[in-house]
C-alpha cells in the first residue's frame, strides 16, 4: 500500500485546502495520474498517484485543510488483478458516464488503446518554484512548437522572474503536444505551462483521438464552468461574490482562495479605476514608450514596499581612509601574488561590518510580525549594478573568510550577475547588506532597506579634503559612511554605535587581527 502525501507547498505556504477528488475509493488508478487537486492562498497543486493499483481510503475530504507531509489517502498496488475484478462495475459506470472512456477501455486491444490515449498520457510541464518571495514570472521564448519532438531534460522554455531567469526542460521523450502559457505571458510556481506525450508518437497519428479528447474536456469545463473548490465556494458565498466577476489566475483558469479573497477585499468601486489608470497618456513627438523590465518592475515594487513598511532612517559619519589605502599600498602586489587577487577595499569593509554585526546583532536581524529574529550568521548582500537594473548577491558566512576569500567571493559573484549567471541562491537569505555608490562618484547619499533586512550600510567616493589632526590642518582621503536602518528594531544610540565600530576598524585596520 502507497501513501498519497501532501507535497511541499514552496515557501511561506504552511497549509492546503483540498478542492477536488479525481477519483472514488475503488476505483483503478494509474502512477502519476491525477487524484487529487490541492488549493493554496497561491496557486492550485495537482497530487498523482504514487503507483498503479486501486485507490483505497480517503482520508481528506473536499474542503479539509492538510498541510506538507499530512497523507490525504491511500493505493493498494496491484493495478491488473484490480482490473479484472472491477471489469463488470467499470462498464456501468462507463455506461453511466460516456465522457469517461478510458474505465471501459478494451482489455485485449492494450496497444491499440495506448496509442489512441496518447494525449490523455501526457505529462504536464509546471513552472518550477521560482525562490524565496517570487511569485511569479515571464514566459520568454518557447525553443520548440506544439508538434516538436522532444527528449528528456532538453530545454523548452526560458522563465524570466524579477531576479534570474529559470531554465524550464521536458520531463520526458515524447512529442511536446501543448503550449498553455505564450511568450510573454505571466505564470506562477506550480502552474501547468505545457505537456508532452510520454508515449513519443508523432502528432499526426493521434490528431484525430486529440482533437476529440480536447473536446469533450472542453463541453466538460464549460458545463461547469467556473470551477469553485469547496474553499472558494465558502468565501464566495460569504461575502455576497458573483464568481463571474472575479479574475482567476489558477491553473485551468479556476479560481483560487487567494482570488476569492481578494476579490472580497477589494473596494467596490476599484472596477471603475484601473480602467482609467490602464489608460497610457499620449506621448510626445520626441518621446519614446518603453515597457519596463520585469526587473525594474520588481525594483521600483520592492524599494517602495520598503520605504512603506519599515521606520527608516539613516545616520552619517566619516571614516579616514588613510590606513587602509597605506596598508593597500604596501601590500598589494604581495597579496595578488598569494592569493591570485587584488586586494581591493570592500574586504576591509566587509569584516568591519561583521564585527560591529557581532557587537550590534539588532542590525543583523528582523522582523516577522510581533517576534524578532536574531541571526547568528553572516550572510552580506553586496549590491551590484548591471545592464538590467540592480541585484544583491550574498556573500555566505562572511565572519568565516579571510580577506582574500572576501575578494574572491565578490569578484566571483560580481561577473555572475554582469553576465546574468547568478543562481536563486546566490540572491536570497542576505542579512544585512553593503552597497558602494563611490565607484559612480557618489558623494554622500541614503540607501534604501533591502527587506525584510534591518540595516544597510552605503559606501560614498573618497576624498581629499582638510580636516583637524592634533590641533593642525591635514589634508586625508575622506569619505562618508551612511548607515540606513530599521527604527523599529533598531535603536539611534544602536546605530550610531554600530557605524563608529566600522569607522575605528577602518581607521585602524590591526584591530581586524587583535579581533577588537
Amino acid at each position: 500500500m502507497a501513501d498519497i502525501l501532501t507535497p511541499t507547498l514552496g515557501e511561506s505556504v504552511t497549509e492546503a485546502t483540498i478542492a477536488k477528488w479525481s477519483k472514488k475509493p475503488g476505483d483503478a488508478v494509474k502512477k502519476d495520474e491525477i487524484l487529487v487537486e490541492l488549493e493554496t492562498d497561491k496557486v492550485s497543486l495537482e497530487v498523482a498517484s504514487p503507483a498503479d493499483g486501486v485507490l483505497g481510503e480517503i482520508k481528506a475530504a473536499e474542503g479539509d485543510t492538510v498541510t506538507p507531509g499530512a497523507v490525504l489517502g491511500s493505493v493498494t498496488e496491484g493495478a491488473a488483478g484490480a482490473g479484472k475484478t472491477e471489469a463488470p462495475k467499470t462498464e456501468a459506470k462507463a455506461e453511466a458516464k460516456p465522457e469517461s472512456p478510458k474505465a471501459n477501455a478494451p482489455k485485449a486491444d492494450a496497444p491499440k488503446n495506448h496509442a489512441a490515449s496518447g494525449g490523455g498520457d501526457a505529462i504536464s510541464i509546471a513552472v518550477p518554484t521560482m525562490g524565496e518571495s517570487v511569485a511569479e514570472g515571464t514566459i520568454g521564448t518557447w525553443l520548440k512548437k506544439a508538434g516538436d519532438a522532444v527528449k528528456k531534460d532538453e530545454l523548452l522554455v526560458e522563465i524570466e522572474t524579477d531576479k534570474v531567469a529559470v531554465e524550464v526542460a521536458s520531463p520526458a521523450d515524447g512529442v511536446l503536444t501543448e503550449i498553455g502559457a505564450p511568450d510573454g505571458a505571466t505564470v506562477k510556481p506550480g502552474q501547468v505551462i505545457g505537456k508532452v506525450s510520454g508515449s513519443g508518437a508523432a502528432p499526426a497519428a493521434s490528431a484525430p483521438e486529440g482533437k476529440s479528447a480536447n473536446a469533450g474536456s472542453a463541453q466538460v469545463k464549460s458545463s461547469d464552468d467556473p470551477h469553485l473548490s469547496p474553499a472558494v465556494q465558502r468565501v464566495v458565498t460569504e461575502n455576497n461574490l458573483d464568481p463571474k466577476t472575479i479574475e482567476a489566475t489558477g491553473p485551468k483558469g479556476n479560481i483560487t482562495k487567494a482570488d476569492a479573497q481578494n476579490a472580497a477585499s477589494a473596494p467596490k468601486a476599484a472596477p471603475a479605476a484601473p480602467q482609467a489608470a490602464s489608460a497610457p497618456r499620449e506621448t510626445g513627438p520626441r518621446e519614446e514608450r518603453v515597457k519596463m523590465t520585469r526587473l525594474r518592475q520588481t525594483i521600483a515594487r520592492r524599494l517602495k514596499e520598503s520605504q512603506n513598511s519599515a521606520a527608516q532612517l539613516t545616520t552619517f559619519n566619516e571614516v579616514d581612509m588613510s590606513a587602509v589605502m597605506a596598508l593597500r599600498s604596501q601590500y598589494k602586489d604581495a597579496f595578488e601574488k598569494r592569493h591570485g587577487v587584488k586586494l581591493g577595499f570592500m574586504s576591509f569593509f566587509v569584516k568591519a561590518v561583521v564585527n560591529a554585526l557581532h557587537e550590534i546583532p539588532a542590525v543583523n536581524a528582523e522582523i516577522d510580525g510581533t517576534d524578532i529574529i536574531y541571526k547568528n550568521h553572516y550572510d552580506i548582500g553586496v549590491a551590484v549594478g548591471t545592464e538590467k537594473g540592480l541585484v544583491v548577491p550574498v556573500l555566505r558566512d562572511a565572519d568565516q573568510l579571510s580577506l582574500a576569500a572576501i575578494e574572491k567571493g565578490i569578484g566571483d559573484l560580481g561577473r555572475a550577475a554582469r553576465d546574468g549567471d547568478l543562481t536563486l541562491d546566490q540572491l536570497q537569505g542576505g542579512t544585512f547588506t553593503i552597497t558602494n555608490g563611490g565607484v559612480y562618484g557618489s558623494l554622500m547619499s541614503t540607501p534604501i532597506l533591502n527587506m525584510p533586512q534591518s540595516g544597510i550600510l552605503g559606501m560614498h567616493n573618497i576624498v581629499q579634503r582638510p580636516v583637524a589632526i592634533d590641533g593642525k590642518v591635514e589634508i586625508r582621503p575622506m569619505m562618508y559612511l551612511a548607515l540606513s536602518y530599521d527604527h523599529r528594531i533598531v535603536d539611534g544610540k544602536e546605530a550610531v554605535t554600530f557605524l563608529v565600530r566600522i569607522k575605528d576598524a577602518l581607521e585602524d585596520p590591526q584591530r581586524f587581527l587583535l579581533d577588537l
